[in-house]
C-alpha cells in the first residue's frame, strides 16, 4: 500500500459524515428561518471534519501505545497497531490536526463572539482525551457522552448560532437526535470490541452496562429519530422531512442484526448501515427544512 493509501485509511472516511451532518442541518435549519450564511457555515464545516479527523488520528496512536488494539481486534485495521505508520508521526499529526481545526474555530469568533473560543478549545481538548490524558474519556464510559454533546448538540447549535444569533429548542431537539444516531456508530463498534476491551481495560459504556443496554440505546437512537420528522412539521416544516422516517425505522430495525452478529463482516456491513442512516437522515430533514 502507498503511504497516502495508509493515512486515508486512517482518517477514517466512514466516519466522516458524522461530522458533516451536523452541520448540514444546522446550515438548513438557519436558511428555513431565512438567517442563512455560507461563510460561516463553511467554517463550521470545516472544523467539523478536521476534528473528526484529529480524533481519529489521537484514537489509532492512544489505543495502539495503550495496548487497546490487540491481535484479537475484529474491526479495521489500525495503522499505528499494525506497525503502517510510527507513533510518533501519528501523534505529530494528531496535534497538527487539531491545531489546524482550532484556527478554523478562530475564525467563528466574528460571527459569534468571544465565547465561541471557549467551545473550540473544549472541542478540541475533547478530541484530544477522548483516548488520551490522565483520564481518557473511551477508557471512562465517557466516550458517549462526548459524541451526542460535541458531535450532536455543540455542532449543530454552534452552526445554527453563527448564522442565526440564537439557539432555539427546535435546534437543541435536532442537536440531541442526530447526536444519538451518530453515536449509534460508537455502540457497534464497542458492541464488536467488548471482550478485547474488557481484557484490556477499557471500559465503555457497552463493557460497564452490557449488551442489553447497548441493544437499547441503538434502539432509542432510532426511536427519536422517528420523533423528531413529526415535531418539524408540527412546527410547520415542509412534510418532506417525513421521508427522514425510513431511515429512523432502519436504525430500530439494525438492532436486531447488531444482536446477531458474529463475525468481523457482520460489523461491518452495520457500521456501514448506521453511517448511511446517519446521512441520509440527514440530507431528508435538510431538504425538507431547506424546501419548507
Amino acid at each position: 500500500m502507498s503511504k497516502i493509501t495508509i493515512w486515508i485509511e486512517a482518517t477514517r472516511p466512514k466516519t466522516l459524515p458524522a461530522a458533516v451532518t451536523p452541520v448540514l442541518l444546522g446550515s438548513s435549519l438557519a436558511h428555513a428561518n431565512g438567517q442563512f450564511a455560507w461563510q460561516p457555515g463553511l467554517i463550521c464545516l470545516l472544523f467539523a471534519i478536521l476534528v473528526q479527523i484529529g480524533t481519529n488520528f489521537a484514537n489509532d496512536y492512544f489505543d495502539a501505545i495503550k495496548g487497546a488494539d490487540t491481535a484479537a481486534r475484529l474491526g479495521p485495521r489500525r495503522a499505528v497497531a499494525t506497525g503502517l505508520i510510527k507513533p510518533s508521526q501519528m501523534r505529530f499529526y494528531a496535534i497538527s490536526v487539531l491545531v489546524v481545526a482550532f484556527g478554523f474555530g478562530l475564525a467563528l469568533i466574528p460571527y459569534g463572539g468571544w465565547w465561541l473560543l471557549a467551545v473550540g478549545t473544549a472541542s478540541v481538548l475533547s478530541a484530544w482525551f477522548y483516548t488520551g490524558g490522565p483520564y481518557p474519556l473511551a477508557y471512562n464510559g465517557l466516550g458517549d457522552l462526548f459524541v451526542v454533546i460535541f458531535f450532536g448538540l455543540v455542532a449543530v447549535s454552534c452552526t445554527y448560532y453563527v448564522q442565526a444569533g440564537v439557539v432555539t429548542s427546535e435546534v437543541l431537539l435536532l442537536g440531541l437526535t442526530i447526536g444519538l444516531l451518530i453515536n449509534n456508530l460508537l455502540i457497534v463498534n464497542n458492541y464488536r470490541d467488548m471482550d478485547e476491551d474488557r481484557s484490556t481495560h477499557k471500559y465503555t459504556t457497552v463493557v460497564r452496562f452490557g449488551r442489553i443496554f447497548a441493544l437499547r440505546a441503538y434502539c432509542f437512537a432510532g426511536f427519536l429519530a422517528c420523533i423528531m420528522p413529526f415535531v418539524l412539521v408540527a412546527r410547520g416544516y415542509n412534510y418532506i422531512v417525513l421521508l427522514a422516517l425510513i431511515p429512523a425505522v432502519v436504525a430500530i430495525t439494525k438492532a436486531r442484526s447488531l444482536r446477531a452478529a458474529s463475525s468481523a463482516s457482520d460489523f461491518l456491513n452495520i457500521l456501514k448501515v448506521s453511517g448511511w442512516i446517519v446521512f441520509i437522515y440527514g440530507i431528508f430533514v435538510s431538504a425538507g427544512l431547506v424546501l419548507g
